[in-house]
C-alpha cells in the first residue's frame, strides 16, 4: 500500500492541495457566489483527522503540500495543523509546504507560519485600486492585505501575486501591476478566469482575458524570454529582460496544461478531485473516520481515487459559452 501514486496516463502525484475550510472572509466574484451557504460544522474533517489525511499521502510520495481554502488562515487554531505538519520537514518526507490566502490574516499569522517551516505563500491580488478591490472581492479591505505582505517579507517568506486576468477590469493595471511587483522583489502569476460555480450572477466569458493577449500587451513594453523551468505547478515563466523579474502564466484555456498534471484536491470534508475541471471525486471521509486504528483501508482508497484521475479538464471559451462548466464553487475545491 505504500507505494508511490502513479495515475493511469503514468504522472507521479507528488502534489496535494488541501482546503482546510470552505469559509473565507471575502466573497471573490470569480470564487463564491454573495451570499454563500457554508458546510456544517460536523462535516468537515477535524484537524487532527486532516493531520493523518496529510500524513497519508506524504507516506505514498506527495512531497508538495499546499493549504487552501475558503481562507485558511480564518479555521480556528489553524496554526496547531501547521505546526504539526512541519514534522514532515523535519524527517524530509516532505519538502514543502505552503499555502494559497488572500493576505487578509498574514499580518497576524506570517511569523509562526515561518516558524513552522514555510517559506513561501501564494497571495491572490486582482487589482492595486482599492475601490476595484472592493468590486472584486465584495468584502476586502485593500490595505489589510498591503499590511499581510508587508508581514510576510518582513518574517522571510517569499510572496508571490496570484492574479486573475479579468477583462475591463484589470487590464489597465498589466503594467502598474508589474512595475510594483518588481520594486517589492514579488514573483507574479497571471491566471486565467474559469469556468467553475454558479454562473447566473457572472458572466465568465465576458469576464475572460486570454493570457496570450495580456502577454502581447506586455511585450510592448518590456523583452520577453522564455524560460524552460518548472515549479511542480501549471504556471509557465518568462522573464522581463529589463527588469529581470518572472512572470508566470497560468493558461487552462488558451494552453491545456493537463500533459504534465502532478496534483489533486482535497476539500475540507474529505472529497479528493483528481482534476480542477471535472466533477469526478472520491470520499475518503468514509474509509478515515470507519477505521480510526488502521491507516490500510484509506490508502487502498487513494490509490483507487488516483487510478481514476483523467487526462484532462475540458474548459473551452471557444463557442462564447462556457463548455465544461464545472457546478462548485472555486472555494469548495480549494483555491
Amino acid at each position: 500500500m505504500n507505494a508511490p501514486l502513479i495515475d493511469p496516463f503514468a504522472r507521479a502525484i507528488t502534489y496535494l492541495r488541501v482546503s482546510v475550510t470552505d469559509r473565507c472572509d471575502f466573497r471573490c466574484v470569480y470564487c463564491m457566489s454573495e451570499n454563500m451557504q457554508f458546510l456544517p460544522k460536523k462535516e468537515l474533517l477535524t484537524l487532527e483527522e486532516l493531520d493523518r489525511m496529510c500524513s497519508t499521502f506524504v507516506d505514498l510520495g506527495v512531497k508538495k503540500l499546499r493549504i487552501t481554502g475558503g481562507e485558511p488562515l480564518v479555521r480556528r487554531d489553524i496554526m496547531t495543523f501547521f505546526q504539526s505538519m512541519s514534522r514532515h520537514l523535519d524527517s524530509g518526507a516532505l519538502e514543502e509546504l505552503t499555502l494559497t490566502t488572500n493576505g487578509s490574516q498574514l499580518a497576524r499569522f506570517a511569523q509562526p507560519l515561518y516558524d513552522a517551516g514555510v517559506r513561501r505563500v501564494n497571495i491572490s491580488l486582482d487589482t492595486l485600486d482599492e475601490e476595484k478591490f472592493v468590486r472584486v472581492t465584495r468584502w476586502g479591505r485593500l490595505a489589510q492585505v498591503l499590511k499581510g505582505i508587508d508581514a510576510a517579507q518582513a518574517a522571510g517568506l517569499k510572496v508571490k501575486i496570484n492574479a486573475v486576468a479579468l477583462k475591463d477590469f484589470n487590464e489597465d493595471e498589466l503594467i502598474t501591476m508589474t512595475q510594483w511587483c518588481a520594486s517589492r522583489d514579488i514573483a507574479l502569476t497571471w491566471i486565467e478566469v474559469m469556468p467553475m460555480g454558479d454562473l447566473g450572477n457572472e458572466d465568465r466569458v465576458g469576464q475572460y482575458w486570454s493570457l496570450n493577449d495580456l502577454r502581447h500587451q506586455l511585450s510592448q513594453h518590456y523583452t520577453l524570454t522564455e524560460l524552460s523551468e518548472r515549479t511542480g505547478g501549471p504556471a509557465r515563466y518568462l522573464r522581463l529582460e529589463e527588469t529581470g523579474q518572472k512572470i508566470g502564466f497560468i493558461t487552462p484555456l488558451t494552453h491545456n496544461f493537463c500533459e504534465s498534471c502532478n496534483r489533486v484536491r482535497l476539500t475540507c470534508t474529505g472529497e479528493l478531485y483528481l482534476c480542477l475541471g471535472q466533477e469526478d471525486m472520491a470520499d475518503l471521509r468514509a474509509p478515515l473516520r470507519n477505521n480510526p486504528k488502521d491507516n490500510v483501508p484509506l490508502q487502498e482508497a487513494i490509490h483507487q481515487a488516483i487510478g481514476l484521475k483523467p487526462k484532462g479538464h475540458d474548459f473551452d471559451y471557444s463557442r462564447q459559452k462556457a463548455d465544461g462548466q464545472v457546478t462548485r464553487h472555486m472555494s469548495h475545491t480549494g483555491g
